[in-house]
């Protein structure tokens, strides 16, 4: 038993179903599971793919110990040889999936998961859960990314998230574009560089707005950043460089109209000589505020409430279907749900991202209705294979864990970024970037 058991982030109906399929014999048909988007929510061009890197490490605490089953047992969720079958429960089966920071648009295989049923289908919740909120954070973080060019961003919304969730979506930042965070447990766990100063109940406790400014001086040295706008900027910018010197490293706006703002604070910091002082702004951002504020003296960004809310997309609408799995003979059949705007694509699937000249131009899916050899990059030499192999007969492949597989995600993002056709940039609310084409093998 494990010190932190992952196994009740469960929706119920995947242990009731267990607990049948168990009885009628279903239970070890072997099963292909796909986790997916039917649409990119908010009409937006692109998704991130983030949080593949967090569910292979939880998996391995996805264990029910005596405390899960007890709980079982107590609220009669399943019978005596289901909780029997729980109790030596070990994922023995397999995940492909687009690496982490990869991006992705309606239809793509973002993760398929192959073993029995039983093993399989009760990952459902916890794939969904993990996959849609950092997924949905990366790919808003990454338009915001977009926005800001080469000035840095830092996220600093822990205040507006769950504790766990806000340290996901620090994570799913830095992997799509943002450089640090405020949060320290981010920092701890994902390696992710961490920043922050003062508040402004750093000046409101003190006397004045020159004490609070001489004080975190000392502490901080000169090349820290000072908070102006506690009570007037103007006077706030004057304090500033009058106790540290025109070396003073940055000021930081968080409040008012933030161009207008900006352009008057560069332009006092200009005239009082401390030219190399950075301007950085943090009040209520999103991409398009970032967008606005292209032409503004404006060195660096914070951005907290939108970025870890999604920017008004908070989940990415992943779902997880069953796609194909051996009849009753022990024949490999494709299935689909045919509901009406809910369909799905059965069959086992490859996927592809074509390139013209570097440019991504569709995502191609070739789909396998059996369970023959899926094609390779060979078959098509003018795209880009996207699925890895990330669990091989229970093993996770240790390159795409921990901060190691953070960074590698990071590095990913920016590389496939750059694939990019020239309209995806845009921020407005469009049809993806480029089409999905499935073709059959």
């Amino acid at each position: 038993m494990t010190a932190r058991s992952t196994a009740l982030l469960t929706d119920r109906y995947e242990l009731t179903m267990l607990d049948a399929a168990l009885r009628d014999g279903t239970a070890e048909r072997r099963c292909v599971f796909e986790l997916f988007g039917r649409r990119l929510p908010g009409a937006r061009r692109f998704g991130v793919v983030a949080g593949t890197g967090r569910l292979l490490g939880l998996l391995a605490d996805f264990r029910f110990g005596d405390a899960e089953l007890r709980y079982l047992r107590d609220e009669k969720v399943v019978d005596a040889a289901t909780l029997a079958f729980l109790e030596g429960y070990r994922f023995t089966g397999s995940m492909t999936g687009y690496r982490e920071g990869e991006l992705y648009f309606p239809g793509s295989p973002i993760l398929t998961v192959e073993g029995t049923f039983a093993e399989a289908v009760i990952l459902e919740t916890i794939a969904l859960s993990i996959l849609n909120h950092d997924s949905a954070v990366a790919t808003a973080a990454a338009r915001m990314s977009i926005a800001a060019g080469d000035r840095p961003l830092a996220e600093m919304g822990s205040r507006r998230a769950g504790e766990d969730s806000a340290v996901a979506a620090a994570r799913a930042c830095y992997i799509a574009g943002f450089g640090a965070t405020s949060n320290l447990e981010a920092g701890r766990r994902w390696g992710v560089p961490t920043m922050g100063t003062a508040a402004h109940a750093w000046t409101l406790l003190h006397d004045t707005e020159e004490d609070a400014f001489r004080s975190q001086v000392e502490a901080l040295g000169v090349g820290t950043t000072l908070l102006v706008d506690t009570y007037d900027i103007a006077q706030g910018v004057e304090t500033a460089i009058r106790v540290a010197g025109t070396g003073l490293g940055g000021v930081r706006i968080d409040s008012g109209d933030l161009p207008t703002v900006a352009a008057q604070v560069r332009e006092q910091l200009d005239a009082l000589g401390a030219t190399g002082t950075k301007i950085t702004v943090t009040s209520d951002l999103d991409e398009f505020a970032i967008a606005a504020l292209a032409a503004s003296p404006v060195d660096a960004y914070g951005v907290g409430t939108s970025v870890v809310t999604g920017s008004g997309t908070p989940t990415a609408g992943m779902v997880y279907k069953l796609v194909a799995r051996q009849d009753a003979a022990g024949g490999w059949v494709g299935v689909a749900k045919a509901s009406v705007d809910k369909n799905s694509k059965g069959g086992r699937k490859a996927a592809f991202r074509t390139l013209d000249a570097g440019t991504a131009t569709s995502e191609l899916i070739s789909v396998a209705d059996g369970f023959e050899q899926l094609e390779t990059a060979l078959s098509h030499p003018d795209a880009r294979a996207l699925h890895v192999p990330l669990v091989v007969d229970g093993e996770v492949d240790p390159a795409f864990v921990g901060t190691v597989g953070v960074d590698a995600a990071r590095a990913h993002h920016a590389r496939v970024r750059e694939e990019l056709p020239v309209t995806a940039l845009a921020l407005s609310r469009s049809d993806p970037a480029i089409p999905t084409v499935y073709v059959e093998q």
